[in-house]
């Protein structure tokens, strides 16, 4: 996917999940946070971030800049960069479908959830296969090693458990972790943060409900899928 009329700045501060303050050529300007995580090793004073710019496209918007991507800098003086909006793994997805002529409809119910993605495709001999994707951004990272959620989550532990019904019910059922960087070594679920939520994803995958994930090329103004990530239940 790719976002239109970049520009970078200084992450300044973050007075709440919706908001930063950043330094923008010496001028300090309220932003768009694309994302209602917490992104604490993140958004650091001094981080520099980039920005989508919706000057002349402003619509119903009241600021101007969306925030979507920082630079991380590493211990060992690496700088990663990595995408931060929550927006954009859905997008991403959407476009694969696309790619691949699966018939596919995004947002689709199924009893008590919404997932991100329905979809029902043939196989070569004439077999179907109708599914559910449910999509999860991760932008938590240590060392390579990535883990999701970065806050609790009791929405992603009812979208699995709904998973799971739908899979026993003779759906395909998976849930698709997309890191928004590309130096990932391996995915875990983060139980520090929210043991429910690993401890239903591993019961999620006990009962037969894929778990997948993939990293990203990560620019400045994109974002695409690249290679499948080895994940750690």
């Amino acid at each position: 996917m790719k976002y239109n009329k970049i520009v970078s700045g200084i992450f300044l501060s973050r007075p709440n999940r919706f908001i930063a303050n950043i330094l923008i050529d010496g001028t300090p300007t309220a932003v768009h946070v694309k994302n209602t995580g917490r992104c604490k090793e993140l958004l650091v004073p001094g981080a520099k971030v980039y920005l989508e710019d919706f000057d002349g496209r402003m619509g119903n918007r009241k600021l101007r800049y969306s925030l979507i991507a920082v630079e991380k800098c590493c211990k060992s003086n690496k700088t990663i960069l990595i995408n931060m909006d929550s927006q954009a793994p859905n997008a991403v997805i959407k476009e694969e479908f696309e790619k691949s002529g699966i018939t596919f409809k995004s947002e689709c119910t199924y009893k008590n959830s919404r997932f991100d993605f329905y979809f029902e495709k043939n196989d070569d001999v004439g077999k179907s296969t109708k599914g559910f994707l449910e999509v999860k951004g991760c932008t938590l990272e240590n060392k390579g090693h990535c883990k999701f959620p970065d806050a609790p989550t009791e929405r992603g532990v009812k979208h699995l458990a709904e998973l799971i019904y739908a899979k026993e019910n003779g759906y395909w059922a998976g849930v698709l972790i997309l890191i928004q960087m590309e130096e990932a070594i391996a995915f875990a679920p983060n139980d520090e943060t929210h043991k429910a939520f690993g401890d239903m994803l591993r019961l999620a995958a006990s009962r037969g409900v894929e778990v997948l994930c993939y990293n990203c090329k990560v620019t400045p103004d994109s974002l695409e899928l690249k290679d499948k990530v080895k994940v750690v239940l």
